[in-house]
């Protein structure tokens, strides 16, 4: 694939008029790298934008949670990180990273697109392990004026297990993945829980099951290293400058077959973990409890997710309104 950043945006392959942007990055262990920004400005100028970071077996296709965001006067932007969705290529492992910090590389790219497009109010926002990604980023970050508030969405800041395989298990795996980076392990949430989203089973949603299926490729051991290692970080407390906002579920729920209660709460993490690492954020960090949300808070039944938008933009304008 023969890539040319002067060609700019083209036709995403969502339409809508959203536009993407493949660029390319250094070759890494896997070879060749490149990383995409989907868009949709708003139909009126505005510098107010958000860049939406996905979450693992994941990738953008929330076009409705786009348009709360343009309704709202923010250009809308999302990333696919190296190898998730537009941005994977053949020869490479889906999903597939051994440092967190090699998305640091995607980001920037897509925060400086953001402000040379003449945004000047940005919100960092990230879903599940985006949400990882993106708080790792802000701290790491802090003096950063490429992005002014960060809103995550259910992150994952802990692995939903017990205390042993938690302790014991994932550690071990992680001092493996070190020297064994490629070797795969099972692993990964419940195929119920894509049952819930999808239209073609008992969700509402439409998009690429090639790229977010309901079943998880194996990851690697350097992938469990790389998330161990941005937990431990997490645990110890993360210090993020901007103003936080995180949603998330009121409940866990953990079903072994189909039922209606999949759509009652988050069946991926366990929402106390999230409640116990958000109060070690040194910072302004608003945490909102939602009855009846999935883990992709913004992919919940419409009530919930109509309530979550009004909390989010009724945030934003109140930090607007401080500038």
């Amino acid at each position: 694939m023969d890539l040319n950043l002067d060609q700019g945006y083209h036709p995403d392959v969502l339409g809508q008029g959203f536009e993407a942007l493949t660029f390319p990055q250094p070759d890494d262990y896997e070879g060749k790298v490149v990383g995409t920004v989907i868009r949709k400005c708003c139909p009126q100028k505005s510098s107010l934008a958000v860049l939406y970071i996905h979450g693992f077996n994941d990738y953008f296709f929330q076009t409705e949670m786009a348009g709360q965001y343009i309704l709202n006067g923010y250009n809308f932007y999302a990333v696919d990180l190296r190898k998730y969705g537009r941005s994977f290529l053949p020869h490479q492992k889906m999903n597939n990273v051994r440092d967190l910090a090699e998305y640091d590389a995607d980001i920037n790219f897509a925060l400086s697109l953001l402000k040379k497009e003449g945004n000047t109010f940005v919100l960092l926002s990230g879903h599940s392990t985006g949400g990882l990604i993106a708080s790792l980023y802000a701290d790491k970050n802090i003096n950063s004026e490429l992005f002014h508030a960060v809103f995550l969405n259910s992150p994952f800041w802990d692995m939903n297990l017990g205390f042993l395989e938690k302790s014991l298990g994932i550690p071990l795996v992680s001092w493996w993945g070190k020297r064994h980076p490629d070797v795969q392990i099972d692993g990964g949430f419940s195929p119920l829980y894509g049952l819930s989203l999808h239209k073609d089973f008992h969700g509402e949603w439409e998009y690429d099951l090639a790229w977010k299926p309901n079943v998880a490729p194996r990851v690697n051991c350097g992938w469990v290293r790389a998330i161990h290692l941005g937990h431990k970080h997490v645990k110890i407390g993360l210090s993020i400058a901007r103003p936080v906002l995180v949603i998330h579920s009121l409940r866990s729920i953990s079903e072994k077959k189909w039922s209606e209660r999949m759509f009652s709460g988050d069946a991926v993490l366990n929402v106390k973990d999230m409640d116990r690492l958000a109060a070690r954020v040194q910072g302004d960090c608003q945490v909102t409890v939602i009855e009846g949300a999935l883990h992709d808070v913004v992919l919940s039944r419409k009530p919930v997710r109509e309530k979550i938008y009004t909390i989010l933009f009724s945030w934003l304008s109140s930090l607007i309104t401080r500038i």
